[in-house]
């Protein structure tokens, strides 16, 4: 199995990485698509979306570690892909099409986190339009800001953000616990629920804003050349976030609606806030909504962070622009790469609104990082065996089979941005067909240069 770049040093516990994990999970996300959930299932079945969001998390999750714990490296899919479907085949163009399609998505999670974070800060004063997008474009550069710095510094900090974001959920447990019957929605949750075709259209839907608060539990993976024990600690971090986040995500929607009827909740896009107003009042859904704030910044935190070790992993390997490869001379991470995602995030906070954000995160990761690493984990059994791996995912192939199932189904159901999902794809084939001598070029002298340094 690979054991990480010299150039990195291992310095995150699991501690640490599950932190990382669940801080990057969280963010706003939970809190702005709690009402549009509602809305869109338009009944007491919403729940269905959390518990599909929760078990696709769960059931990829074991795929993202039997891979994380194998390969652990800077850049988590872009490996993965790699190794999976021959680095001198079909694994040259896949990991070239995630390392393409991170150069987009990656900008995007980080406009959508700072773009709900802006709506959110509505809570307190209406902003208007340029108001809102100024608001987003500065969280985008202070999270740039906090990132430039050595990762020990960062894990540190990373725990510190972890305490505020389990502060605000024991806060609105506690709050449903005591002022009402949270587990009284549970009893009412097939209420003039039909099967039909209209019911599995609307679960996707639903289900795309769940899925959507779930990402980031394999964040770790993208850290996977600077985790301690990696063998056991990318796996463990990551059942551990699914888990946590799961019966965090339950609890708040059983606690919200135990108070606020449904039918009221899915009408008011700050709910939480409005939730925690009636249980403590004004002054406490003031301080609740400046902590929820501060769990978004997190978030964007977090993602950022891993998302800037995508194109330093290609560049380094010698399959991507050779710029992205640089570190930083002294706190040793990858400034370039930084620096370029979060201009790239800058612009996209103040272009794009937060649905057409999430539809478009999803659809564009589905088909060339989750069902792409589904049907790798099963090439890399086969060709390889599993007598030597760190992590075997429980019950395969079920995991498998049922990730990639809702994978398709989450896929399609984000509508228009599926089509745009399948354009980037195309565009990053003929890409890579008309830059594969550069590339091939590229890997040797990698290679070469490598082999001077040893």
């Amino acid at each position: 199995m690979l054991q990480g770049s010299p150039d990195l040093k291992r310095r995150i516990g699991l501690l640490q990485a599950t932190a990382i994990n669940m801080i990057d999970m969280v963010g706003i996300g939970p809190f702005v698509v709690l009402y549009l959930v509602i809305q869109i299932s338009a009944g007491p079945y919403f729940f269905f979306a959390w518990f599909l969001g929760a078990a696709l998390s769960f059931m990829d999750a074991l795929i993202w570690s039997e891979l994380g714990a194998a390969y652990p490296l800077a850049g988590g899919s872009y490996n993965f892909l790699k190794v999976a479907f021959g680095a001198e085949k079909w694994g040259r163009l896949f990991s070239f099409l995630y390392t393409w399609q991170t150069m987009i998505q990656a900008p995007l999670v980080m406009a959508s986190a700072a773009i709900g974070f802006s709506e959110y800060l509505g809570f307190f004063v209406p902003l208007g339009f340029w108001t809102g997008k100024i608001i987003s474009g500065i969280v985008v550069i202070l999270v740039v800001i906090l990132l430039y710095r050595k990762i020990e510094e960062i894990g540190k900090l990373s725990l510190f953000l972890w305490m505020a974001l389990l502060i605000i959920f024991i806060w609105i447990i506690g709050g449903g616990l005591m002022h009402g019957n949270i587990l009284r929605p549970l009893s009412h949750i097939t209420e003039g629920l039909v099967v039909n075709q209209l019911f599995f259209v609307a679960l996707g839907q639903a289900s795309v804003k769940t899925v959507y608060t779930f990402l980031g539990y394999y964040n770790v993976c993208y850290l996977g050349a600077e985790i301690k024990n990696p063998g056991k600690n990318i796996p463990r971090s990551m059942l551990i976030s699914v888990v946590g986040i799961t019966v965090l995500y339950l609890a708040m929607n059983l606690s919200v609606v135990s108070v606020i009827p449904w039918q009221q909740a899915m009408k008011n896009k700050y709910v939480v806030s409005e939730f925690i107003r009636v249980v403590s009042g004004d002054r406490g859904a003031n301080i609740a909504t400046i902590i929820i704030l501060i769990v978004a910044f997190a978030s964007l935190f977090s993602a950022t962070l891993g998302y800037s070790r995508v194109p330093y992993a290609a560049a380094k390997d010698g399959a991507f622009f050779p710029v992205f490869a640089k570190l930083h001379p002294t706190k040793n991470f990858p400034y370039v790469s930084l620096l370029f995602l979060g201009s790239l995030g800058l612009i996209f906070s103040l272009l794009f609104k937060m649905k057409n954000a999430i539809d478009g995160i999803l659809a564009m990761r589905i088909l060339v990082q989750f069902v792409a690493q589904a049907v790798g984990v099963v090439l890399l059994r086969k060709r390889k065996g599993t007598a030597n791996l760190p992590f075997k995912m429980w019950l395969y192939p079920l995991p498998v089979i049922f990730s990639i199932s809702i994978w398709l189904f989450i896929f399609f159901s984000t509508g228009v941005a599926s089509w745009f999902a399948l354009l980037l794809i195309a565009s990053g084939i003929l890409v890579f067909y008309l830059t594969k001598d550069l590339w091939k070029q590229q890997k040797i002298n990698a290679k070469n240069q490598t082999d001077l340094t040893r």
